[in-house]
């Protein structure tokens, strides 16, 4: 059986103009990066009449350490949905070096249904990651240079909360000490994709708006007795930011196996912050397709809530459909069974992890209002006995599990999929969002605990409670999420609130 990689270095790829013209893109709009990438400049599309595409959102059960193929599914998928004649863009995020090189080893799908050139897309790309990593340090530099010519703004040394950013998992960065001549403080560098910037950047409408939101990145507070923020605006940063990522900002165009476009643009980590591709790729999938196939990070507690309630309500997109990815293996995983003991059939296993893919299915129609239907993600250790209980179980619910074999097959492999995602995207649906952002903030974070995650209830110590009190005022009418690291927002890290500010707190006309 060939590898992903030897899949993917021995096909045919097409000139991406050619692939380009499916969604009515022309040559003119295309920065080529070699004959199978390229940058799509929108000034050069024209106005041409928006089409209203049908949105498919795949999202997933709680994963597996290794992950239960959401991205395999979503090109799958895209390639079935063309070979039923469909005008289709699938997008998704770039890939960060820090997974690429750790276990993940990816994220360019697999099999027979990846994105391709796969080295391309998971080593430097076009670059934009190196932009963003440009920008979220320029900030950083600012901030140093201003405190050693004098410090003007006040700013104080034990409240800087900006860090540096480095696209490569190194432990050994993540607290540094700033030892200059004239100031010493404690710093850090993250990984580039849990940069501010990079949230921002995928949820920013344009540049003028990309720029207004990094001038409200607080990247400290002043030494005055009200430890009043400071903003990157205060130190004129915004605009030399924007500058570096003007270009990184044009959304990235390749290709599936099959030769179908798929927009690749952005990359925000799912565990501290939405999780999805940029904004601009996905608007722009919808305006040139009648069907766009796009993911969120992790489960569907995590991901799906965050791509719902932060990216749906900044930008108003609406999913018309949810698939939910599932696998045989990971259902026996949250039933008990070690990583080593996945191959071998239980069905008891099978049958008290069902409840996981349960709650997620749960979550996703009651609580988002939404259609869905469940994918499983085919292995060829899964046994006929298996798929049958857990289709069995799916229909109990109300809703249809489709066997999938589009990693060993491509679209032929997602038909099914694809046919009844189109039947469900025809249908009504009550789409809604989790929270009103009008409720405080407690009340929010309340609500994602009990109705997504099902706590009994949010404990909240004195020192969250206080802080809670002081930016009340300034963040309430924001959206909240939890992160990897939650317990940080319980007791009261201001880091997990001040980059909301930034990335969500833009009102456009």
């Amino acid at each position: 059986m060939k590898s992903d990689l030897e899949i993917a270095q021995s096909a045919h790829l097409e000139k991406i103009e050619d692939v380009a013209k499916k969604i009515n893109i022309t040559q003119d709009a295309l920065i080529n990066f070699g004959p199978y990438m390229a940058k799509i400049n929108s000034k050069e599309l024209g106005h041409k009449e928006k089409k209203k595409a049908k949105l498919i959102l795949v999202t997933a059960m709680s994963p597996t350490p290794a992950g239960e193929g959401k991205t395999t599914t979503t090109i799958g998928l895209t390639d079935a949905l063309a070979s039923q004649g469909k005008s289709v863009v699938a997008c998704l995020r770039e890939p960060s070096l820090g997974p690429v090189f750790g276990m993940k080893g990816g994220a360019t799908g697999g099999g027979y249904s990846q994105a391709v050139p796969m080295e391309n897309i998971n080593l430097h790309f076009t670059g934009d990651f190196h932009a963003i990593t440009s920008a979220n340090n320029l900030l950083a530099a600012l901030i140093d240079n201003h405190i050693y010519h004098g410090n003007e703004l006040g700013i104080d040394l034990d409240r800087i909360t900006f860090k540096r950013g480095l696209d490569m998992n190194d432990r050994s960065l993540r607290k540094v000490n700033i030892d200059n001549a004239r100031y010493q403080y404690q710093g850090g560098f993250d990984i580039s994709v849990a940069s501010e910037v990079m949230a921002i950047f995928c949820l920013a409408s344009s540049l003028d708006d990309l720029t207004y939101r990094l001038g409200e990145i607080q990247v400290a507070q002043n030494i005055d007795k009200n430890k009043s923020p400071i903003y990157a605006k205060d130190l004129k940063a915004q605009g030399a930011m924007a500058a570096l990522l003007k270009d990184a900002f044009m959304p990235n165009l390749v290709q599936t196996l099959e030769h179908n476009p798929v927009l690749i643009h952005g990359g925000p980590f799912a565990n501290i912050a939405h999780g999805c591709n940029s904004f601009i790729a996905t608007q722009l999938g919808t305006n040139m397709a009648n069907y766009v196939v796009t993911e969120a990070g992790f489960g569907a507690d995590l991901g799906a809530e965050k791509f719902i309630d932060i990216k749906c309500r900044q930008t108003g997109l609406e999913p018309n459909v949810i698939v939910i990815v599932a696998t045989i293996r990971a259902m026996k995983y949250h039933g008990g069974k070690k990583v080593e003991e996945l191959n071998n059939e239980d069905l008891v296993a099978l049958e008290k992890g069902f409840s996981n893919l349960e709650r997620h299915i749960e979550n996703c129609s009651q609580h988002y209002g939404l259609n869905l239907v469940v994918g499983i993600n085919h292995f060829k250790t899964d046994t006929d006995a298996e798929i049958k209980l857990v289709q069995e179980k799916v229909e109990k619910l109300g809703f249809k599990a489709i066997l999938c074999s589009h990693w060993g097959e491509g679209s032929k492999g997602a038909e099914l999929l694809a046919k009844e995602a189109i039947s469900l995207a025809e249908k009504p649906n009550q789409f809604k969002y989790l929270y009103d952002t009008k409720d405080s903030i407690k009340s929010k974070l309340n609500t994602i605990a009990q109705n997504i995650y099902r706590a009994k209830d949010v404990i909240f110590e004195d020192e969250a409670l206080s802080q809670l009190n002081v930016i009340e005022d300034e963040y309430a009418h924001l959206p909240c999420m939890y992160c990897k690291n939650a317990i940080f927002i319980f007791r009261g890290c201001k880091r997990n609130w001040r980059c909301f500010r930034s990335y969500t707190n833009h009102q456009r006309d």
